[in-house]
């Protein structure tokens, strides 16, 4: 439960305003500073968005930090396209932050392409005045279905 002298008007357990601009604003551009990052392949400022503990999920599994860090640092995982086509759902619950979008992107593992079109969901957490993701999750979007 959280003090209600922060956020005046709301009750102590109600959740933050989901529509607070100056923290949606903000999390809205890490999230594009973050692809951005992903589509230069730049190790370094993909972890600057990551927290120690950051993982991914997706349907090989769970990935820690390090592990994709020298993925894309090896060249073995490299981006070369990744565009949202739904605006994220942002959702702020006091320090946590989950923001969902549905993405595409086209990728080479191991020399292989591929392209995706994926829902992510992307949890944060705000430390020490700065949000950093703590988990990343990957569900393939459904293709729409023929008659």
């Amino acid at each position: 439960m959280r003090d209600s002298g922060d956020r005046p008007g709301l009750p102590p357990d109600s959740p933050e305003d989901a529509t607070d601009p100056a923290t949606h604003a903000l999390l809205a551009s890490l999230v594009d500073e973050w692809a951005a990052a992903i589509v230069a392949n730049d190790a370094e400022r993909i972890a600057a968005f990551m927290a120690d503990e950051w993982v991914i999920v997706s349907e090989s599994g769970i990935t820690d930090r390090d592990t994709f860090l020298a993925y894309v640092t090896s060249g073995d995982l490299t981006h070369s396209a990744m565009q949202a086509i739904t605006p994220p759902r942002i959702r702020v619950h006091g320090d946590t932050a989950v923001v969902t979008a549905r993405i595409t992107i086209t990728a080479h593992y191991g020399g292989d392409r591929f392209d995706a079109d994926e829902w992510t969901t992307d949890v944060f957490v705000r430390r020490n005045g700065h949000w950093r993701c703590v988990l990343s999750h990957i569900t393939p979007a459904a293709s729409p279905e023929g008659p």
